[in-house]
């Protein structure tokens, strides 16, 4: 960030209010990420007056669960907004974001294909905390090859994601297999016994195998924002 964007944000009051909301634009200062929006039960119309306030910001902005079609009436009426459609998310302001050079990729892993919208929304949301991302999608235990071919890049990892539905036991088969932290998101992705995902949110959370921790079901944003943190401090926060 420039030195003249942070005297502005500094200048502006931590709150603005609004009809439908009260902004935090001071959170990136606190923490390091920018207040997201969970755009899944507000309105078309309180989605466009947040997201124009935060564009005036001199920091990235992301919206998460938002549908196609409310998204398309946001777009049409905000400029600068970019809708990611298998992640349901709006981003906006990508040219604020602060590349981290030299840092190597979060990994990010998925059972199946039925869970990468959720691996798209912990990638997107990483892509905006300015993570470099490597994805291995469909890499489940029901072909334990495929994970095991992908041995070393599991040894190399700073932190890995690991998204997973049905009986989730991939992120424990990975968390065994390499020295970094492993976060595991439990998919909703199953059968009846599945019970919307605490199935799997209770074998991750019973697993064996040190280093994981794990999120709420479908959380692929705070995953996203734990892998950013356990990050943060490898490789340079320059710009592109």
């Amino acid at each position: 960030m420039k030195i003249d964007d942070m005297v502005e944000q500094l200048r502006l009051l931590p709150v603005e209010s609004l009809p439908s909301a009260r902004l935090d634009h001071h959170r990136s200062l606190r923490t390091g990420m920018p207040e997201a929006v969970f755009g899944e039960y507000k309105t078309a119309a309180q989605l466009i007056e947040i997201l124009s306030a935060q564009l005036q910001q001199p920091h990235v902005v992301l919206a998460t669960r938002v549908s196609e079609e409310k998204a398309r009436t946001v777009c049409a009426a905000v400029d600068g907004l970019k809708y990611h459609e298998q992640a349901r998310m709006l981003t906006g302001n990508e040219d604020r974001i602060s590349r981290r050079q030299g840092s190597p990729a979060v990994l990010l892993i998925t059972a199946g294909t039925s869970d990468m919208p959720v691996a798209e929304e912990a990638r997107i949301t990483l892509h905006c905390l300015g993570r470099m991302v490597e994805p291995i999608y469909d890499a489940g235990v029901a072909g334990i090859h495929r994970i095991l071919a992908h041995q070393k890049r599991l040894q190399q990892a700073p932190v890995l994601v690991v998204v997973a539905g049905m009986e989730g036991a991939l992120p424990s088969v990975v968390a065994g297999m390499t020295p970094a932290p492993v976060i595991g998101v439990p998919t909703s992705i199953g059968y009846g016994t599945g019970a919307g995902g605490f199935s799997a949110l209770l074998g991750m959370l019973n697993s064996c195998a040190p280093g994981l921790a794990v999120v709420n079901i479908d959380n692929g944003f705070g995953a996203a924002c734990m892998a950013a943190a356990i990050t943060r401090d490898l490789g340079s926060g320059v710009r592109d």
